[in-house]
């Protein structure tokens, strides 16, 4: 049931974003050919869910330091067997800031796949990341255990904290969809 949900949603994203029609095909093989796909241990590849969380006013988007990445990332996670993506975004944002948060859009923001490297006995694979459009109730938040750190950046400054493509993605869709510069 789950799959097909996301499936739909996937559908309804290929038709806002027809240029991104390889990282739909990627998505809708893995859903298609793996009933365990919300499950981390799905090696050819497992769904993940993100956030791309702004502030109240909605300025600034809030970024992790990665414990295990080193890396300036959006706020996310495993789904753990849970097939609702965008509580699965909602609950990791939520876990690794402390923040209260409101979907801003029920629909898929940004899809990307990507790669995790080798850690101790897991080996490497692949996140299929679905991302949504989060707004936190304060700027208040707390550090937890898989952060270094967190921080409010200013959406035209992400630079200073990643030159991630996929990050940088998501601030032009969030322009567009904003109407802002």
């Amino acid at each position: 049931m789950h799959r097909r949900n996301l499936l739909s949603a996937i559908d309804r994203y290929a038709t806002r974003y027809p240029e991104e029609s390889r990282v739909v095909a990627r998505f809708k093989a893995l859903l298609q050919s793996h009933e365990d796909c919300f499950e981390r241990d799905c090696l050819p590849g497992h769904i993940t869910g993100s956030a791309w969380l702004v502030c109240p006013k909605r300025q600034n988007v809030l970024l992790t330091h990665h414990r295990k990445l080193n890396m300036w990332l959006q706020l996310g996670g495993h789904s753990d067997g849970e097939g609702n993506t965008p509580g699965v975004a909602i609950r990791e944002a939520h876990e690794e800031s402390g923040l209260a948060v409101h979907l801003l859009d029920n629909e898929i923001f940004d899809l990307d796949v990507h790669e995790i490297p080798a850690r101790e006995t897991y080996p490497a694979h692949h996140h299929f990341d679905v991302r949504y459009q989060m707004r936190a109730s304060s700027e208040k938040f707390q550090i937890s255990e898989e952060s270094l750190d967190l921080a409010w950046v200013k959406i035209e400054e992400l630079e200073q904290y990643t030159e991630e493509e996929s990050i940088l993605r998501m601030r032009r869709k969030w322009y567009k969809s904003n109407n802002s510069s």
